[in-house]
Order: C-alpha cells, then structure tokens, then sequence
C-alpha cells in the first residue's frame, strides 16, 4: 500500500472529494511505474455518459476487474461481451416476468409480517438497544435467499444468529475495496502465501463455494423428486435457482445449467445484488431521517393520505408515495450502496473531459463523490434535500442515470431497480408509520472500506411503537 494512501486511508472517501471538487471532476492518480496503480478517477457526467451509453462497447470491465473480484466467478457482474449479454437476456426475462414480481412482493411482505414486525415488537418491549444495519441486513438476506433458493435460512430472528454465507459477503467487499489501493503484486503475493486480508477471502470463497454446493444439491434434487412423482403445483411461483436450472439453453447458447459452477457463480451475483445494497440504503435512509425530522414528517403525512390501513402496500399504494420515493433516492446520492464503479476502455479514447486514456488502462468512477459534487448538483449538494426529486407539480422528477448512478446506467442499467425501490418502500412504511426510532448518542457514524457503502461500526438504536393516527 503506498504511504500516501496510508496516511488518508481512514478518511478516503472524503479525500476524493476533495480532490475531484478543485481538479474538474476528473484527477489522473499516478503510481510507482512498478505498482501497476496508474488510475483515472472521474465523476464528470459527461465521461460517465460516454463510457456507459454513447460508447458502451469500448468499456469493459476488463481482465483486470475479473481478478480482482475473481471470488464472484463468471458471474453478471464480472464478465463482459456476448457472455454478458447471454446472462442478462436471461436475468431479464425472469426478474420482469410477472410471476417473479408477484413472487417478490408477497415474499417481502411475508418477511416483513412474520420477521421484522416480531423482531421489532420485541426490541420494542424489552427496550433493547439493537444495531439497525444488522437487522436490516438480515431481513434482506433472507428475502433474497428466499427468491433465489426458495429456503429461508431466518437469520432474521430474536436470537440474530450469525450466518456464515453472510459474514464471508462481508469479508470479501472489505477485501475488494483493499485490492484496489494495493499494488497488484502484493495482494497477489499475499494470496499465494495466504496471509492479511487475503487469507480472509480464500476461506469466504471456500465459504461461498461449501454453501452454494449445498443448495444446489438439495435443489436438484428437489426437481428430481418433483419429476418423479408428479409433484407440480402449478401456478406456485418458482425460485430463481429453479429457473436457471431449467434454462431454455436454445436461446442462451453460451449458459450451461448443467455446471454447477455457473449455478454457483449466478447465486453469488443475486445475494450481492439483492441483500447488501438494499441494507445499505436503508442504513443511511434511517440514519438521514434521525438528522432531519421535518422530513419524517413528511413521509408519515404522505403515508397516512394514501391509507396504507384501507389500501394495504400494494405496487400502486407504493407509487403513490413520492415524496418517500425521493427521500431514498436522496440517501442514495449522498451514500450510494455501491462506492465506486470501474471501466477500462478496449481502445484507445479521448474523454468528453479532454483525458486520453489508453487501451486496458484504468478508469474508476467515485459514486461516493458524484453524490457531493456542486459543480453536479449545486451548491446545496451536502444537504439531505428530499425536495429537489420531487416537482413543483408533485410528481416525481427524474434524474439522467449518468448523474444518479446508483442503479448504473445504460446498457448496465440494473435489471432489478424497480424491485428493490418497492422492497425499499415497503421496510420504510412498515417502520416509519409504526415505530418510532432514535439512534444512540456518540456513536461514530462511517462508511466501511468497502466495495459496499455500509456503516463500519453499525446503526445502534431504540425503537418504541407509536399510534399511526
């Protein structure tokens, strides 16, 4: 790790800021010739534009990307070209076909009536102080497992038992994070000898690969067992390790269903895309909302003119709330789940910003920075400001996904935006309307070091209930 990393290290997050605010938005970090570390940083709209929409087909993640985040496979997240666009023609057509949705919604629900509620009521009753992330983290973990393996495996409960698929997630985004501001030779040398931060992430792939194994196992045979004795329910809605199991291979020509490497590696790329980012924006939701009751305010009258008691939480119920819509988009910008993005361009290129970068080098794009930055989003850009997403006429104003880039953007654009905004809705009526939640004086409140955006020390709490009327 270079020394002047080091020394900034605690604070980094904040010190691109500072960097990118007085270099216009893009800085050229040079590294020892020897360290392989030379990377662009930028959070210009326009560089952002160009890489991910108007010249998408010359920024890849690259082989470089594909090391570094090696524990996820060749999964959705890593791989690029016509593998790429095979796993997501694949993801779309089951995360937008209507059963999955409904299959989502009534799952998130299910969670909430029979986990959090529970949960909640007796944190409530016995006065406890509880760590907010870690309850949110569960419920999300469970939701997602459930929609992806059909088990529940209720780490969501009154004993808060630790999971070890969970715990190895963990270890793996602090782990990514540290690869990128090491030089490549060291935390490779460091995983051949296995020792530091990457003897941590050899045992959470041995985790990820012991665990994953095992569910698709037991789902195998649970096909069989369907098979054979005629087992079908139909119009029960179907998991998403079943699906892939049985792919249509005629229209995806490049995904084997049959290796249970890729099965393994699709599980891996879902969990990640379903349980930490979620948990992460409503951490930093809550945590907003502690720091500004006149917007709790607003969310709860919001609430109760729509009448969630009368019309329940229902897809339409939910977009009515605006004014919540744009609260989380809010806590997004500012603490955006996934820190930083990466590219590196095939070719050879010259940026809208005026940077040439050269083929295979390294482009890092600071959605932690893009959040903060006034030459993007004015001079107000630091303040928690729910208003600036919602129009003078009350509806909801969008903003270009090369500005907002929290659910990436283009051709990348994630596919399961609308349903995390619904699950993200649907935890914030549930709480916001029942309960009322004061966080503990004191504590510090930081970002990890991390590939995830998610509190280093937790959220710690009370919570009583209140009368929503």
């Amino acid at each position: 790790m270079l020394p002047c990393l080091l020394v900034v290290l605690h604070r980094i997050y904040d010190y691109i800021v500072e960097i990118l605010e007085i270099s216009d938005l893009t800085f050229s970090f040079k590294g020892p010739w020897f360290a392989g570390m030379d990377t662009l940083l930028t959070v210009d709209p326009a560089n952002i534009h160009h890489m991910m929409n108007s010249n998408f087909s010359n920024y890849i993640k690259g082989s470089d990307f594909k090391e570094v985040f090696d524990v996820f496979g060749d999964g959705i997240i890593t791989t690029d070209s016509e593998l790429w666009k095979n796993l997501r023609k694949s993801y779309q057509e089951m995360l937008h076909h209507q059963a999955f949705q409904s299959f989502s919604l009534s799952t998130t629900r299910s969670k909430l009536k029979d986990g959090l509620v529970p949960l909640l009521n007796h944190f409530a009753e016995e006065g406890t102080t509880v760590d907010l992330q870690d309850v949110l983290g569960r419920f999300t973990f469970d939701t997602i497992l459930i929609l992806i393996t059909g088990s529940d495996p209720r780490s969501l409960s009154i004993e808060m038992h630790e999971d070890e698929l969970a715990k190895a997630l963990d270890v793996v985004g602090e782990g990514i994070f540290f690869r990128h501001v090491k030089p490549k030779f060291l935390w490779k040398l460091q995983n051949w000898m296995g020792f530091g931060h990457e003897k941590k992430m050899i045992e959470a792939n041995a985790t990820f690969d012991r665990v994953c194994a095992k569910y698709i196992s037991d789902k195998r045979g649970e096909i069989i067992r369907s098979q054979r004795f005629s087992d079908i329910s139909y119009g029960e809605p179907e998991d998403l390790l079943s699906s892939f199991m049985k792919l249509d291979t005629t229209k995806y020509n490049l995904l084997n269903p049959s290796d249970d490497k890729f099965l393994r590696d699709t599980i891996l790329a879902f969990i990640l895309a379903g349980r930490d980012t979620t948990a992460s924006a409503l951490t930093w939701f809550f945590w907003l909302l502690s720091e500004n009751a006149q917007v709790v305010s607003k969310i709860r009258q919001e609430i109760i003119n729509t009448n969630p008691s009368k019309n329940g939480n229902g897809q339409e119920n939910l977009d009515k709330l605006v004014y919540l819509h744009g609260a989380l988009c809010e806590a997004m910008r500012l603490y955006p789940p996934v820190s930083f993005g990466r590219k590196s361009p095939i070719k050879s290129d010259v940026l809208p910003s005026g940077h040439k970068v050269q083929a295979n080098s390294k482009i890092i794009i600071c959605l932690y920075a893009l959040g903060r930055m006034r030459a993007v989003w004015g001079d107000d850009a630091l303040e928690f400001k729910p208003e600036r997403w919602v129009s003078d006429k009350g509806s909801l104003r969008h903003e270009p996904s090369f500005k907002f880039l929290s659910f990436n953007s283009g051709p990348r654009t994630c596919l399961g935006k609308h349903l995390a905004m619904t699950q993200m809705k649907m935890v914030a009526v549930e709480i916001l309307h029942n309960y009322e939640i004061k966080v503990i004086k004191g504590q510090k409140i930081k970002p990890v070091l991390g590939f995830i955006l998610s509190m280093k020390h937790g959220l710690r709490i009370t919570i009583t209930k209140r009368c929503p009327y």
